[in-house]
């Protein structure tokens, strides 16, 4: 049984999740009143959105390149 699916499913699932926290963190008050004084969102929420990009990708591709030997 391939296992590459399922597993391609779960990177999809959990790098959306990522982006959807690290894009409410970018819009926390933390994050705001880091924007004012720094100039730049907080580097959670950059971490999030990257990371969970990268991981949705990564999941994506392995999924549409999966091949059954059915």
């Amino acid at each position: 049984m391939d296992l590459r699916l399922p597993f391609s499913a779960a990177l999809l699932i959990g790098g959306v999740a990522l982006v959807f926290f690290g894009l409410r963190e970018a819009d926390s008050f933390a994050s705001d009143v880091n924007e004012f004084v720094t100039g730049s969102p907080t580097d959670r929420s950059m971490w999030l959105l990257a990371g969970g990009a990268a991981m949705a990708a990564f999941g994506a591709f392995l999924g549409l390149t999966s091949t059954s030997d059915a």
